[in-house]
């Protein structure tokens, strides 16, 4: 069965550039990954705060499980630490993995 992970970011408008530079990098490689299906992106700017959302579609759980493995060797490789980044540009991160009905 098909897995959705579903990301909801909150962010400063000033983290926005930076945010969205990480974001194409992650979606730039997730895109070449096996079981990967597709995904969408949804932006909503209010006052002075940024709502992201990602949605993307995995075959299923093995594949989406091994996606996880392999963004995580990336971010090694890459010297990145997501915990790191959100913390230093106030980043608020929510996370969800869905099934479709």
């Amino acid at each position: 069965m098909n897995q959705i992970l579903i990301d909801r970011f909150q962010l400063p408008k000033e983290a926005k550039d930076v945010f969205l530079k990480r974001v194409k990098i992650n979606r730039d490689f997730i895109k070449t990954l096996p079981g990967f299906l597709g995904d969408e992106v949804y932006f909503c700017e209010k006052n002075k705060n940024i709502s992201f959302v990602t949605v993307a579609k995995w075959k299923d759980s093995d594949s989406l499980e091994n996606a996880k493995a392999l963004v995580f060797s990336e971010y090694q490789k890459q010297n990145f630490h997501m915990t790191d980044f959100l913390e230093k540009n106030s980043i608020q991160l929510e996370r969800e993995i869905y099934e479709k009905i």
